[in-house]
């Protein structure tokens, strides 16, 4: 007996909403992307395990993902983030995204996507980019560090090499095209009064339409991988989830717990979504 056995009526439940379902609004934290093979930085040992040479100088995720270090120490923040947008770059997403995209090809208003991840895996698995909201930025995009202006621009053709041994980048940086100063990825870091919010502001206003556009819909919800520790992808999820028919079904092993009323799933993303394939297909026939 699996694991998705033990909660068949939670998993049977989240299928008859998602099957009754006119629109679909997926939100993801780090937990969508573990079964794709990246890591999730729960905690400073996670973290480390993942890179040792920055468990050597007692640095944590929290430590690195900081605006600062493009400033004091150029060469440690584009070896944390280059050696990150390679990973992003090469990973191929698992089958739970192709599984999310089908169900979204049912909706008579579709899906769009909110995430906190910065990886760009929803538009490598075929997402639209327009129904996409990456709440923290996208390890895809450049801006300058200064700013001396407020673009942004691609980084597919920016390469970073990375020593593996000390983490550290090698030069050349990547630069400003304007200043030619550094450059640092369009990603909001802690303690950041430096992101350009630009891009992902235009992503919120097209979210916002799409829901205003699915306005009395029924609208089912599914949050996965989503914590508690960076709240912002739960926060949208409730405030969806309180309008008129909608519901949320939530996806994660480690904080499962709902509202009153909605549907707690306490399964790893992949997992979860295979067995709700299969009663989806059962049900809608």
């Amino acid at each position: 007996m699996t694991a998705a056995n033990g909660f068949a009526a939670a998993l049977d439940a989240a299928a008859e909403v998602l099957v009754a379902a006119d629109a679909l609004l997926i939100t993801a934290g780090a937990g969508m992307g573990v079964d794709s093979g990246l890591p999730d930085f729960r905690g400073p040992e996670g973290f480390w395990d993942t890179y040792p040479p920055f468990a050597k100088l007692g640095l944590s995720f929290v430590d690195l993902a900081n605006p600062r270090w493009f400033a004091s120490d150029p060469g440690l923040a584009w070896g944390f983030y280059g050696h990150r947008l390679h990973l992003y770059r090469t990973t191929i997403p698992h089958r739970g995204f192709d599984i999310l995209r089908r169900f979204a090809g049912t909706k008579s208003h579709g899906a769009f996507v909110f995430t906190s991840n910065v990886d760009g895996q929803f538009q490598e698995a075929g997402f639209a980019g327009d129904r996409i909201v990456e709440c923290h930025g996208s390890i895809h995009h450049l801006q300058c560090c200064t700013p001396c202006h407020s673009g942004l621009w691609s980084a597919a053709e920016i390469e970073v090499t990375v020593d593996p041994e000390t983490m550290r980048a090698r030069p050349p940086l990547p630069a400003c095209p304007a200043c030619g100063g550094l450059a640092r990825p369009n990603i909001l870091m802690f303690g950041d009064w430096s992101w350009i919010a630009s891009r992902t502001v235009a992503q919120e206003e097209r979210l916002d339409a799409w829901l205003d556009a699915a306005a009395g819909a029924a609208m089912a919800v599914i949050e996965i991988g989503a914590g508690t520790a960076v709240p912002t992808v739960r926060m949208l999820s409730r405030r969806v989830a309180m309008r008129p028919h909608a519901r949320l079904i939530r996806i994660n092993p480690r904080e499962p717990e709902v509202p009153p009323g909605h549907i707690s799933i306490p399964l790893k993303a992949l997992d979860a979504l295979l067995q709700l394939e299969r009663r989806y297909l059962d049900r809608a026939g």
